[in-house]
């Protein structure tokens, strides 16, 4: 089984480990292309005016630019304790056990548009880059698609894709038996659903957390969606090579 995660646009500071090693990545096959980015992402950094717009920040987020120009040598931590806001304070990764953590670093991927597809224990840095960032003659999209969809190919047995569908546009996975992207939806009384947007980050993050402390490797769908009640959730299947995560009406209010 295999669960990929978005990232964050926000990020924890500091860090115990050493400086950036692009090549120690799951996935190395992409080290070229995640050396290319930081380059041009440290020397983007030396222009603060096309910093700001490439980055598309506001005035008061000029810290941002910073940790860009240091990013590789700037201290690293695992990138499921770097990231944070909604789906990682939800995930709660700095509570979970060491089996938990070493089974999440078998099992989960993080999505950053700066290094592709990463473990969930790969050493990061702080840094700021998103999926619409815009780098100087570099679109993300051409850059990143093929290859990393190349490399998810490689991947046998379940996936879950839990990434927002900008991601999923930077490296879709292949379609094929076992694939599944995961949508968070409410169901009204009259039986109509609906996804949603914002508050779907909790309940991704809540589940995900629910499928590293039970530490099972699922080789199927059937398996896993055997398992969800046992844990607290709704899944149930939905259009074809998508699962839908169902969020009671009432929760999904509480959380708005």
């Amino acid at each position: 089984m295999l669960v990929l995660l978005p990232p964050s646009e926000t990020k924890r500071d500091g860090g115990s480990g050493g400086p950036l090693r692009v090549a120690a990545f799951a996935y190395p096959a992409l080290t070229d292309q995640r050396s290319t980015l930081v380059r041009a992402l440290v020397a983007l950094a030396h222009d603060t005016d096309a910093s700001v717009a490439a980055l598309k920040l506001g005035r008061t987020q000029l810290a941002e630019i910073d940790r860009n120009r240091v990013l590789a040598s700037s201290p690293t931590m695992p990138a499921i304790d770097r990231y944070t806001g909604v789906l990682y304070d939800a995930l709660d990764a700095e509570s979970l056990d060491a089996a938990d953590r070493e089974f999440a670093g078998r099992h989960v991927l993080v999505h950053s548009a700066l290094f592709g597809p990463i473990g969930a224990l790969d050493l990061v840095p702080a840094y700021r880059f998103s999926h619409d960032s815009r780098l100087p003659a570099l679109a993300l999209k051409k850059h990143w698609s093929a290859s990393v969809a190349a490399a998810l190919a490689e991947t046998s047995g379940l996936v879950l894709d839990l990434r927002s569908e900008a991601y999923v546009a930077l490296g879709p996975v292949p379609k094929r038996t076992g694939s599944f992207f995961l949508r968070v939806v409410t169901e009204a009384a009259d039986g109509q659903k609906r996804a949603l947007n914002h508050f779907n980050k909790k309940s991704k993050g809540e589940f995900t957390r629910a499928l590293l402390k039970s530490r099972r490797n699922f080789e199927t769908v059937d398996e896993l969606l055997s398992w969800a009640p046992t844990a607290g959730f709704q899944l149930q299947p939905g259009a074809p090579g998508e699962l839908e995560l169902v969020v009671e009406q009432i929760v999904a209010a509480k959380r708005a």
